[in-house]
Formats: C-alpha cells, structure tokens, sequence
C-alpha cells in the first residue's frame, strides 16, 4: 500500500503544482488589461517581475545601426529571423531593446540581410515588457555579429555602450516594416499538470486493484486441495 499512497501523493503535488499555474496565468491575464506605462514610467521601473508582460506605449528614436538579428526563431511554424533594434527612449537617456518582429530568411545566402524599413525621427511603440529574447543553445562561445543565435542584454550593452533597461519590449501590432508580429502567446502549461496528475491518480488504482485482487480475492478463487 506503500506504492498507492506514494502515488496519491505525487498526483497531489501535481495538482498543486497546476493551481500555483492557473494562479499565474491569471496574473499574467491581468497584466494584460492594466494602463500601458510610457517612457518615462518605463524608465522609473524597479520592480519588473510586478510589471513583467504590462503593456507600455513609448515614444523614442530607433538606432538601426545596432539592429540584430537573431537566427533559428520561428513564427507560425516558419523558420526566420526575430529582428531586435535599440530604442532611445525620448526625454530620457535610457535606450530599451525592441524585438520588432520576426522576418523571412535568405536561405540561398544565409549571410544576406532582410530588406527592412525603420522609420526615421520619433516613433511610437506599442508593446509588451518582456524578459530578453529567449535563449537557444549554441555551439562555440559569446554571440556576436549582425546575425546570432542569442543576444544577452549585459553582454549587449557592454559591446554598444548603450544605457540598456534591464528589460526588452515586444512589440505588437499588425504586419508592418516587414515584419510580422504574431508573437506565440504566453502560457504557463496547466495542462501537462493536470496530465500528470491523471497518470498518478490512474497508476495509484491500478495497483490498489492489483494488491486487492491478489492478496484477498484471489483466495477465494484458488482450488481446495483434497
């Protein structure tokens, strides 16, 4: 009985597990009707993981010359390029890291860049605080160059000398500058806990069954000797 109630446990810590999840999906849902931050909110922010995902609309000049673009990311199932660009936040000298969009690649010259419009003059952005772009595993040492397969901020603002937020913006929006936004949305994986826990639950009845079966109803059933 050991084994069924070791089970049972474990599918508990799974549905505490799935009730910490939906609690945080809830956060995050939250997050997304709050007023958006503008530049100088942005700037002013010290506690991010109380902010992380609050939309913000800032006003700022893009610096193309720092653009990046980081390899292997796919949207809708596509492989491409995520396009990254500083924006210096206007009234302000803190510059934010913008993950504008995501691009089509030149397959045939992977070294040739997409043709892309950055507006000139002050912008406004639209978006999403957001931690920096996801890490993918790459060979070999510190990403550098145009195209990369990973960008850390520290790293980043080190190698610019760009004031950089210790933060990133993804931006949203429809299609535009060549750039597609259908970002995939942010989930927390509630499902899988709720999997889990099935299994568990399933596996502590099967053996309870199985101890059941064999230890009293089988008795009944096996032949008298004579």
């Amino acid at each position: 009985m050991l084994a069924t109630l070791s089970t049972i446990s474990l599918g508990r810590w799974q549905l505490n597990r799935a009730a910490e999840k939906v609690a945080l999906q809830e956060q995050l849902d939250q997050q997304g009707t709050r007023p958006a931050l503008d530049g100088a909110a942005l700037v002013a922010l010290t506690d991010l993981t109380a902010d992380m995902h609050r939309p913000v609309q800032i006003q700022g000049q893009w610096l193309p010359d720092r653009t990046v673009f980081l390899d292997n990311r796919q949207m809708n199932a596509k492989p491409g390029l995520y396009v990254v660009t500083p924006l210096k936040i206007e009234g302000s000298s803190g510059v934010v890291l913008v993950q504008r969009g995501w691009v089509a690649r030149n397959f045939e010259d992977r070294t040739r860049l997409p043709s892309l419009t950055t507006p000139s003059g002050t912008v406004t952005v639209e978006g999403l605080i957001a931690p920096s772009p996801a890490k993918l595993y790459a060979m070999g040492g510190e990403d550098s160059g145009v195209i990369r397969q990973n960008l850390e901020l520290a790293q980043f603002s080190m190698e610019t000398g760009l004031p950089l937020l210790a933060m990133s913006v993804q931006q949203v929006g429809v299609a535009s500058e060549g750039l597609l936004r259908e970002w995939p949305v942010v989930g927390t994986g509630v499902e899988k806990h709720y999997g889990y826990a099935f299994q568990w639950f399933a596996l502590s009845v099967l053996i309870a069954l199985l101890y059941v079966w064999f230890q009293i109803v089988r008795r009944f059933f096996s032949p008298r000797r004579a």
